[in-house]
């Protein structure tokens, strides 16, 4: 099962690190697994929305998404996308940018450190949205319950994460912007562009999520044509069929699917941008752990685990804050590789970890309430 779920992705790994060995020695085989560890644990939470949405559709939509969803999210959101993002940031063609990195790195890691400062602003107020939207909304299952309720209830005030969201910017452009890093350890007044670009990641964040909803609201009135079909059936003395969703109803689960995945895909993409500058290893590095998010989604709806660790979602939130407060700091100050890599493992690990020690009390509870059967002489 696992061999057969796995497979490709145990593949792409092998060729994908031994490729970053060759190519850039244990420097860049690190940063490659690296960036694939971070890109599986930020899109944890994307494998478990896929799987829940991808299981209600029919055998021929889902290879549909495994396939063709798969060529959009490795070569289209991992290969291509960063390479746009510096071609646009640092005010060059695509092909030229790629000519840079392959003919002289030394010119091109300067046009991307000068460039850093608009891409942190735009990664990192895109996350920023994203865990304030997860920390703001009221739900059942909370992880620090000390700390999400009360923001929950500050939540219900309209448009609240948005100010929150401009109040972090205006802070980095008053504080970080001014004095922004720039290659050869100089530094240079950069708050104009960390204005823009945070409006643009804020911007791009409500346009996404504006999208999502549109689909969303479109697939619940198929359901619902769905489920008044199915009752009919019943009330005509027919058998009802199992609720899968095929046609046009499919049709609009698989753009819903897309545009959620490629919002979780620029949480994969800014993100590497806290680790490396390095396209090449970026699209490695992603490239891996997409595939694994896929190989994932499959394994979470032939098992039905989707709920078996409740807090995994919390952590990968948790660990898309950090990157974002992160991104934010390193508009002036340089951070550690391995702080920005291994913070987001760490949240995913401990959320871990309590979701199994939960799940023991829940079953030590479940065993001390179960009555004692005893049978008599």
């Amino acid at each position: 099962m696992i061999l057969r779920t796995f497979g490709w992705s145990f593949a792409v790994t092998g060729i994908g690190m031994a490729a970053a060995y060759i190519f850039w020695g244990w420097q860049g085989f690190a940063a490659v697994a690296i960036l694939s560890v971070l890109e599986i644990s930020l899109s944890f939470d994307n494998a478990v929305v896929n799987a829940g949405i991808l299981k209600r559709m029919s055998p021929f939509w889902q290879r549909i998404f495994l396939t063709i969803g798969i060529l959009i999210a490795v070569f289209g959101m991992r290969l291509i996308f960063p390479v746009a993002i510096v071609a646009v940031t640092a005010g060059v063609g695509p092909v030229e940018a790629v000519e840079l990195a392959l003919d002289d790195p030394d010119q091109y890691e300067q046009m991307v450190t000068d460039a850093h400062p608009s891409i942190a602003a735009f990664g990192g107020m895109f996350l920023l949205m994203i865990f304030l939207n997860f920390i703001f909304a009221e739900r059942h299952i909370t992880w620090l319950g000390w700390l999400e309720r009360p923001l929950a209830r500050l939540g219900k005030i309209d448009s609240f994460s948005v100010g929150v969201a401009l109040s972090a910017l205006l802070v980095s452009a008053v504080v970080m912007a001014p004095h922004a890093h720039q290659h050869g350890g100089t530094h240079a007044d950069k708050t104009s562009t960390v204005l823009l670009a945070g409006l643009a990641g804020i911007l791009t964040h409500l346009v996404v999520a504006g999208l999502s909803g549109y689909f969303e609201n479109r697939l619940e009135e198929e359901e619902e044509r769905a489920e008044k079909a199915e009752e009919a059936a019943r009330r005509a003395g027919g058998r009802p069929s199992a609720l899968v969703v095929t046609g046009k109803a499919a049709f609009f689960l698989f753009l819903y699917l897309e545009v959620l995945d490629a919002s979780f895909s620029f949480d994969g993409v800014i993100g590497a941008f806290a680790i490396t500058n390095h396209i090449f290893w970026m699209a490695l590095g992603l490239g891996i752990g997409a595939m694994y998010v896929r190989s994932l989604t499959i394994y979470l709806v032939r098992e039905g685990t989707l709920d078996e660790y409740r807090y995994l979602e919390h952590g990968a939130h948790y660990a898309i804050g950090a990157l974002a407060v992160m991104l934010l700091i390193t508009i002036r100050w340089q951070l550690p590789e391995e702080v920005t890599g291994l913070v987001g493992v760490g949240l995913i690990a401990a959320a871990f970890w309590t979701s199994v020690r939960h799940n023991r009390r829940d079953r030590a509870r479940e065993a001390e309430d179960r009555p004692v059967v005893t049978s008599g002489v």
